[in-house]
C-alpha cells in the first residue's frame, strides 16, 4: 500500500507516493495520481518534500531520499544513469544509452523517460538531444527550461 500527500511548491501542487522503502511517484499538478494510495503524509513524503523544496530553490544539488521506481530492469538502468548526471549538467539520450548498456537504444532511453515515476529527484530533465536540442519532458518545456536554468545559476 502506497501512501499519498500533496505539497505546494514554487513549480506549483505536486504530489508524491511512497511505500514504506522509498517514494515511487512525483506527479506534476494536473498528472493523474497513483490509485492505489492512501492520503497519509509520512516522514519519508516530508523528507521528499522539503529536499525537493530545498532543490527548486537552489539550496540542494543532490538528494537523498530513497526512491523505488516502479518500471522494467532497462528503466531501472536507465534512471540509475540518470542519477549519475552531475547537477548542472546534461547528457544526450546517446550517451545515456551508452551508459546503460544498450549502445542503439536511444529512442528506448527516450521512452525510460517519458516513464520515469519521479521527475526531478531523478534528473529526466538533464536529458537533451545530442544536437544540444531541449527535447520533451512531462512536466512540458517551459519547467524543463526552468530546471535547467535554476542548476546553471546554482553552479
Amino acid at each position: 500500500m502506497k501512501n499519498l500527500f500533496f505539497y505546494d511548491t514554487e513549480i506549483g501542487r505536486i504530489a508524491m507516493a511512497e511505500n514504506g522503502e522509498g517514494i515511487t511517484d512525483l506527479c506534476f499538478e494536473g498528472a493523474p495520481v497513483p490509485r492505489d494510495a492512501k492520503v497519509l503524509e509520512t516522514q519519508l513524503l516530508r523528507q521528499a518534500a522539503e529536499e525537493v523544496r530545498e532543490y527548486l530553490a537552489g539550496r540542494r544539488k543532490k538528494f537523498t531520499v530513497a526512491v523505488f521506481p516502479s518500471g522494467t530492469d532497462f528503466q531501472r538502468r536507465v534512471w540509475k544513469c540518470l542519477c549519475d548526471i552531475p547537477y548542472g549538467e546534461t547528457r544526450s539520450y546517446k550517451e545515456i544509452a551508452e551508459s546503460a548498456g544498450s549502445p542503439k537504444g536511444f529512442r528506448a532511453v527516450g521512452m525510460a523517460n517519458n516513464r520515469n515515476p519521479i521527475p526531478i529527484i531523478i534528473p529526466c530533465h538533464r536529458v537533451i538531444g545530442a544536437d544540444g536540442s531541449l527535447v520533451g519532458y512531462g512536466g512540458g518545456m517551459e519547467l524543463k527550461v526552468r530546471l535547467l536554468e535554476l542548476e546553471k545559476q546554482a553552479l
